[in-house]
């Protein structure tokens, strides 16, 4: 792995890793790529000079209309959640230490789907509620699993312990979750149901708002957190002798990890495996060690817009995007079962 130095000021030092640098340029050449194409597939297929005119408000106000307020928002909100999901991933990894945790082990996705599911049940389909429902439900799953696995012993917040509480936790409430779709009325079940899937159908800016305001947010922090919880991958003794405040680095980086799962989740419902999938692409073709948390973004963007044009052009009808990366990943999932038996020795 190469890497160049840089050293502006005596007292400055700036690391720039060229293999990671050169993998994330190229996969978010490809996500803008695949946005940019799903931009001219539909229904109503529109050339790539018609969508850069109707992008700048120019030409074709029908066209103009299908490219900026049906497809570009469905693109964005893609690209924004495939984001926030592939680093939550990369910070879940890392801060447990185990490369098969992801959001949906911290029971994010399971409190968001049964809060949206119970906003639809009971009386509250709107886009709005079930959004505002979602994110207080992944924040309020996430905080349970944080308190238990905290007050449990050391080193709760890293670990098995918070793996195993939050696998306990995403268990009840998935159950409730299939109690409430049991009592649910046909339309609103077939709703839930539709949500559960997660998809981009339908999005609008208005649902791509809250995910990208987060982003904007919340990268810079995982930016500054970058190279304290790389040192979190080490055993925790190792990282205390180091000076690092290992509890307080689990704990900033697990509440950045929930709340970007929860708005990509309140955005287009549970997308599966792009979390866990993620940051092992980007490990892999950065050839970078630890857990690479921008790379991780660009490469969670690219799954997810990759995905929504193979959901596009595919010859099944135009599927939820969950199901693609569902059926994509679930391979990888059992791959790296075995890969890690095999490096236990099971």
């Amino acid at each position: 792995m190469k890497a160049l130095v840089a050293r502006p000021h005596p007292r400055v030092s700036v690391r720039l890793d060229t293999g990671a640098l050169v993998a994330g340029g190229l996969l978010t050449l490809v996500a803008l790529a695949a946005g940019g194409l799903a931009l001219t597939t539909g229904d109503y297929p529109i050339g790539v000079g018609t969508v850069a005119d109707a992008v700048l408000h120019r030409g074709d106000p029908g066209a103009s209309f299908v490219v900026n307020e049906i497809r570009l928002p469905r693109t964005v909100a893609g690209l924004c959640v495939g984001a926030a999901l592939g680093v939550s991933g990369a910070l879940s990894q890392a801060v447990s230490r185990n490369p098969l945790a992801s959001p949906d082990v911290l029971g994010v996705t399971a409190g968001a789907a049964a809060a949206a599911v119970a906003s639809i049940v009971l009386g509250s389909p709107g886009w709005l509620p079930v959004s505002g429902a979602a994110l207080a439900g992944g924040l309020g799953a996430a905080a349970l699993v944080l308190v238990v696995s905290a007050t449990g012993g050391p080193g709760g917040l890293g670990g098995a312990r918070l793996v195993l509480v939050g696998i306990g936790f995403a268990s009840l409430l998935s159950a409730v979750t299939s109690w409430l779709l049991v009592r649910a009325g046909v339309n609103d079940a077939v709703q839930a149901t539709a949500w559960l899937t997660g998809s981009l159908n339908g999005r609008s800016w208005a649902d791509v708002r809250p995910v990208a305001l987060g982003l904007v947010l919340l990268l810079p922090v995982t930016w500054a957190l970058a190279r304290h919880v790389r040192l979190l991958e080490l055993d925790p003794d190792t990282a205390r002798a180091l000076g690092e405040r290992t509890t307080t680095v689990q704990l900033l980086a697990t509440l950045v990890s929930v709340c970007l799962a929860a708005l990509a989740t309140a955005a287009a419902g549970p997308v599966a495996f792009v979390a866990l999938v993620a940051p092992h692409v980007a490990r892999r073709l950065g050839r970078t060690p630890g857990v690479p948390l921008v790379l991780s973004a660009a490469t969670g963007a690219a799954l997810v817009a990759l995905s929504d044009l193979v959901a596009h052009r595919g010859p099944v009808g135009d599927p939820p995007v969950g199901v693609v990366t569902a059926v994509a990943g679930a391979p990888v999932l059992v791959w790296l079962l075995r890969r890690s038996r095999q490096v236990q020795g099971l």
